[in-house]
């Protein structure tokens, strides 16, 4: 996937990049899995606002998204690859052979002609195919990858993510995710082959604050900046930071702090935690 750097014609576009979006094939969306998308503008049913900085934002559609991929044992034919402005990946629409479209998010190396399928027993693990862990060949690297048997996928579903699955024991398949942690999950959950695509998602320059609010994002005012009963940093005779860790408004660390509750049952099926590039493996 390239990514274009233009000349510095303006202020704006000398640090910004834009992705190409090489692998996309079909323009436009299939109309009967499009649904309305409503803004909330981080407002709840009562109009007040739970999440800070969100409104605003460019008119999208949501794409109906087949996460659980229970049609089995029916082949299904790939007839483009499409961007979907709600998640990072890019998703393919694919025909059934009994005429049915669904879409399903597009692993990398997946091209228009190419036939997927889903099966509760043991098929040809490649690209795009999706069954459950039991009867996929440890080393190699899914995505999509469910919680609970049925459920429907959860786990990996950005743009380059895939975890690689790497032995199985029991009733119990354990997978490294891309944060590091080795989890386990039953055998009986689904997921699908291969690495999503999309990898240079990650490598794109917004540039100017005009792309954030086109997706949305209002801009964000510094806690250092707010009063002391607004924000945990702020207040305060002049600019200091009061010698406590970073934090959010509600008082979440925002470096390396516990963000997972306590006691929970998956507890006992994680068996390495994630890593914090900045202190180390976190104590959850």
């Amino acid at each position: 996937m390239p990514i274009r750097v233009y000349k510095p014609t303006t202020p704006g576009r000398r640090n910004a990049s834009v992705n190409l979006h090489a692998e996309v094939t079909k323009k436009t969306p299939e109309k009967s899995l499009l649904t309305p998308l409503n803004k909330k503008g981080g407002r709840n049913n009562q109009g007040k606002i739970t999440v800070h900085g969100r409104g605003g934002g460019h008119k999208r559609r949501y794409r109906r998204i087949d996460f659980k991929r229970t049609k089995d044992n029916m082949a299904a034919t790939v007839i483009g690859i499409e961007y979907d402005p709600n998640r990072s990946c890019h998703i393919a629409l694919v025909q059934y052979e009994d005429g049915s479209k669904r879409y399903i998010l597009a692993p990398r190396g997946l091209t228009d002609g190419d036939t997927v399928r889903s099966a509760n027993e043991a098929i040809e693990p490649k690209a795009g195919n999706c069954m459950p862990l039991k009867y996929i060949p440890t080393g190699l690297t899914v995505h999509n990858i469910e919680f609970e048997p049925g459920k429907g996928g959860a786990l990996c579903r950005s743009a380059g993510a895939a975890a690689r699955l790497s032995n199985r024991e029991g009733r119990w398949a354990t997978i490294v995710l891309p944060s590091g942690e080795i989890r386990q999950v039953s055998v009986d959950c689904r997921a699908t082959i291969g690495q999503l695509g999309n990898t240079d998602h990650q490598n794109v320059k917004l540039g100017k604050a005009g792309r954030n609010r086109w997706l949305g994002r209002r801009p964000k005012v510094r806690g250092m900046a707010m009063s002391h009963h607004d924000h945990p940093l702020g207040g305060g005779e002049g600019r200091s930071k009061g010698g406590r860790t970073p934090a959010s408004a509600s008082g979440t660390k925002s470096k390396g702090g516990r963000t997972r509750r306590r006691g929970k049952w998956t507890d006992a099926r994680i068996l390495r935690r994630r890593k914090s590039k900045r202190y180390g493996q976190l104590k959850l």
